[in-house]
């Protein structure tokens, strides 16, 4: 009689696993994304050098009331500043829900800080710092040196150019180094993206993008109009309205109905899209409404940037589609020796940074294969034909929103790493909702204590590893 074996993968002699191949790794960026890619690459045994061009970690998480001197970011030849922060930002998602998964972000006793469930940004910084100093990643980072050219050298080679710029003395050190491969995390909350409004030229008034504004006190007793509905444009319009004679949100998202003034405010109205502007001061508005204002204030986005980046036209930029790439991170015929960390949007971000850097890490090592270049070539083609079927624009490329669990399961898989936490999935949902209903009290009012439980029930297991 012949036995069969029901499980196949018992007694047959699995293929030895690769030997991990160190690596010498660029990180650009030292904001969460590079502080993620310096751990992960560290961890799987790559040598990594990191740049950063301001003087401490945190990208855009370290809050400066510089502005640039261009309000609206179209000079190319300003001096920019790289963060968008504003002075009363409070984080829009939990801090459970927020933090790497390899280092939860609890409230903590130490003095100055901010215990607040939903933070301000200072509190965050402080997180990216602990982050930091308890994996002593500072070490591996180059700070005031800003990357001005990376370039293939040699095939699978890579250039890093880059300039320490001594601003008292405005001298400039150059240093060119070579490595195996570059991780870009240089952020994408730098470079505006302004409306087109027919008519501006002549419009007499002031224009700004959100990512110079800081604190209200410049809009007291002005007419504003804000253009957008993200985020941002939600918590500004309601910091400037404290002090502005009138402020008018003008949106292509606000129904119909909604139009009109904001429920619980005196001098906040929802508006559609402005239609066009005149010499006068007018806005039009495209349901025929028109006000006078003084100023125009553009919550409307950011442009991904790399100008420090050669790669001979491999890699482009195409209505804010940085293309073509694998999985948002792997350019094929560049790959796994180029990456990008951080490039969706509308996403918890820094479990995000996590899950790619991981990949990132263990591919580079040999650890984890990836596909081949035409497999990667015809899934990039089978998901921009799905985005043209649904009527997705180009530019909504990088927007995951609610896929982005998927997303991260994936990464995970890849990389053998645990998937995304549920408690973090549904947290995440209830906060969305809440802050839909009750958009003025989301952050200090919840209800969703059972999952706080849990969440800290997985943090404290955590703990116990870490002590072990």
């Amino acid at each position: 009689m012949i036995i069969t074996n029901p499980n196949p993968t018992i007694g047959v002699p699995r293929p030895a696993m690769p030997t991990p191949i160190s690596r010498t790794v660029a990180v650009i960026g030292a904001g969460a994304a590079g502080l993620s890619a310096a751990l992960e690459l560290r961890r799987e045994g790559h040598s990594v050098v990191v740049y950063e061009r301001e003087t401490q970690i945190g990208g855009t998480w370290a809050y400066t009331p510089e502005t640039e001197n261009d309000p609206i970011g179209l000079d190319p030849t300003r001096k920019i500043v790289h963060t968008s922060l504003y002075a009363s930002l409070r984080t829009n998602l939990p801090r459970e829900v927020m933090g790497f998964q390899a280092y939860p972000f609890t409230a903590t006793e130490k003095p100055g800080r901010d215990p607040r469930r939903f933070p301000g940004h200072r509190e965050v910084l402080d997180y990216l710092r602990d982050f930091a100093e308890e994996f002593q990643l500072g070490e591996l980072v180059r700070f005031g040196r800003e990357v001005f050219h990376v370039g293939l050298i040699d095939h699978r080679k890579w250039v890093v150019k880059s300039k320490r710029v001594n601003w008292e003395l405005e001298e400039e050190e150059e240093e060119n180094e070579s490595f195996d491969a570059v991780v870009v995390c240089n952020g994408h909350y730098t470079e505006p993206r302004i409306a087109e409004i027919p008519g501006i030229d002549e419009w007499p008034g002031k224009q700004i993008h959100s990512h110079n504004y800081r604190v209200p006190d410049p809009f007291l007793d002005q007419v504003v109009v804000l253009i957008g509905s993200s985020a941002s444009a939600d918590d500004i319009s309601r910091d400037i309205a404290k002090v502005a004679k009138q402020v008018h949100i003008a949106s292509r998202s606000f129904p119909i109905g909604d139009i009109g003034k904001l429920s619980g405010h005196d001098n906040i109205w929802l508006q559609s899209m402005i239609n066009s502007v005149r010499k006068d001061g007018a806005v039009c508005f495209q349901d025929g409404n028109t006000i006078y204002a003084d100023i125009i204030l553009h919550c409307t986005g950011y442009k991904y940037h790399f100008p420090f980046l050669e790669t001979n036209d491999i890699l482009t930029v195409e209505e804010n589609r940085v293309g073509p790439l694998y999985k948002h991170v792997f350019p094929p015929t560049l790959a796994p020796w180029l990456s990008f960390v951080g490039l969706p949007w509308k996403v918890v971000p820094f479990p995000l940074f996590e899950f790619q850097t991981k990949w990132i890490a263990g591919v580079l090592s040999g650890r984890i294969p990836l596909e081949s270049t035409e497999e990667m070539k015809a899934d990039i083609e089978a998901f921009y034909s799905s985005l043209e079927e649904s009527g997705i624009p180009k530019r909504y490329t990088h927007k995951i929103g609610d896929q982005q669990f998927e997303y991260n399961d994936l990464l995970a898989a890849k990389s053998g790493s645990p998937p995304t936490e549920e408690w973090r999935k549904e947290m995440y949902f209830v906060t969305g909702r809440r802050k839909r209903s009750t958009p003025e009290t989301y952050r200090d009012q919840w209800e969703d204590q059972d999952l706080i439980s849990l969440a800290h029930q997985c943090f404290d297991k955590l703990n116990i590893a870490f002590k072990a």
